[in-house]
């Protein structure tokens, strides 16, 4: 737990008991009420503040202080746990005497089964749930964070002029990067060189999401012009050059603000072909296009939007085919099953749906509130699960044959921005408030985190875009 140390002047006891007792009242704490805390023997303490250290009073009062609280929290919870197994005890014994009294033995036949099996399965859950509910805050502090994956900064792609808020790689041949920026654009990329290849400037307001069609040469953005796009792209990818030294990129010392202008100028969009113009214009929404995808095999599209709906959209006839309401406030994001007709949308009403169009002729809806906050985004993997990032500070992955709880939580420090999954190596990346981003598996264990730069490269990261192996 993060703590605040106070100064103590080593030869005043008063003062120090006082700076003692004015830390421990703004501590954060996580003890239970218990009648016998108070009595609670400090021999233990004593040994450990006779025994030498370099760690001023203070802080090893605070530290000792933490840790008597996490021991009393377990011991509270063992002796919850030992209470409620006493209790399913006595009404196992309870249900059994009255089985002998009415059927005369047998209570593994009639009514009372029924009854048992049903007040036991109760009284379990909840001993389940109390159980994980109370450890859940203090295990995850113990987790092991050590990374197991090394991530080293390979291409920059240098040229928008305000934020990038998604980004894409093509499903076909040439696979090239697309990127959607606040600056009204979209761009596509060289991989391998980090040369702009193409420009899409139809929009009129900022990019904020963008997908490429599963078999053909075409793209899908959604924008804050209250539509989505869909714009056809023929790009030749240069030829390779050779492996530039990122030594100097990966130092902490590197002053990206001097180069700022300069590489938006050199390589950025004034050497770019432009498209103006889009193929198909998607215009039924009557508030923001937060994101918009494809559903499988390229012919229908989905889109989310702040005006608390999703609509399906006909790509050759441009016509709405469905909207899709019940979100109580805007959407946040919509996300495409690979291989089945499903949709999943988020929404800042703390929940994401899960709408299925695998039937012609009905859809149906699931909602699911495993979030108490605002739901950032709700992707689907390779398989059958769904990866669901919150303002709660948590990520959640879910089983599509069995939505009725997680399968894993990957608990944060920071609020949980857009989430990406890779396909291939089933990892989750988390880009966090706090500049951070993380590398987890589909269990919740942690791989890595992307390193970062210095101070200034985050003044400027709205310019940019990083690759990283």
């Amino acid at each position: 737990k993060p703590c605040r140390v106070m100064p103590v002047e080593s030869g005043n006891s008063a003062a120090a008991r006082q700076v003692k007792q004015k830390r421990k009242s703004h501590s954060l704490s996580i003890r239970r009420t218990n009648s016998t805390e108070q009595d609670r023997p400090g021999m233990q303490r004593d040994m450990l503040e006779g025994q030498d250290s370099k760690l001023p009073m203070a802080l090893r009062s605070n530290l000792l202080d933490l840790f008597g609280q996490i021991e009393r929290e377990f011991e509270n919870l063992y002796i919850e746990n030992l209470e409620l197994r006493r209790e399913i005890e006595s009404l196992n014994e309870r249900l059994a005497g009255e089985g002998q009294t009415v059927d005369g033995g047998d209570l593994s036949k009639g009514a009372l089964k029924t009854k048992a099996s049903h007040s036991t399965s109760q009284l379990s859950q909840k001993l389940k749930t109390t159980y994980k509910a109370s450890t859940s805050k203090i295990v995850s502090s113990f987790k092991a964070t050590t990374s197991r994956a090394v991530c080293q900064l390979v291409k920059e792609y240098v040229g928008h002029r305000d934020g990038i808020w998604d980004l894409a790689v093509t499903r076909v041949q040439p696979l090239v990067l697309g990127t959607a920026s606040a600056d009204h654009c979209s761009m596509l990329w060289s991989i391998e060189t980090g040369k702009c290849l193409l420009k899409y400037a139809g929009h009129a307001g900022s990019v904020n999401s963008i997908k490429f069609h599963p078999t053909e040469q075409m793209a899908l953005t959604a924008s804050g012009d209250q539509t989505a796009h869909i714009w056809r792209y023929m790009v030749q990818l240069p030829l390779p050059q050779p492996p530039a030294d990122i030594s100097a990129s990966l130092d902490d010392d590197v002053d990206f603000s001097d180069k700022d202008e300069a590489d938006g100028e050199a390589d950025g969009p004034s050497e770019c072909p432009t498209i103006r113009v889009a193929t198909t214009t998607l215009k039924s929404h009557q508030g923001v296009v937060i994101a918009a995808d494809w559903l499988v095999g390229g012919k229908q599209v989905v889109t989310a939007s702040w005006d608390r709906a999703a609509n399906l959209y006909d790509v050759e006839t441009s016509e709405l085919v469905h909207t899709l309401t019940g979100h109580d406030q805007e959407l946040t994001h919509c996300c495409t099953h690979p291989t089945q007709r499903l949709v999943v949308t988020s929404s800042r009403d703390t929940t994401f749906r899960l709408w299925d169009f695998r039937d012609p002729s009905i859809h149906s809806v699931n909602v699911f509130q495993g979030h108490t906050d605002t739901v950032t985004s709700a992707v689907f993997t390779v398989g059958d699960n769904v990866v669901s990032g919150s303002d709660d500070r948590t990520v959640k992955v879910w089983d599509l044959k069995n939505m009725r709880s997680p399968i894993a939580t990957i608990r944060t420090d920071s609020a949980v921005n857009r989430i990406s999954v890779s396909a291939n190596q089933r990892i989750i990346a988390l880009p966090h408030d706090n500049r951070q981003v993380r590398l987890f598996d589909m269990n919740g264990v942690r791989l890595a985190r992307l390193p970062r730069s210095n101070r200034q490269y985050f003044l400027n990261v709205n310019r940019y875009t990083r690759t990283f192996i």
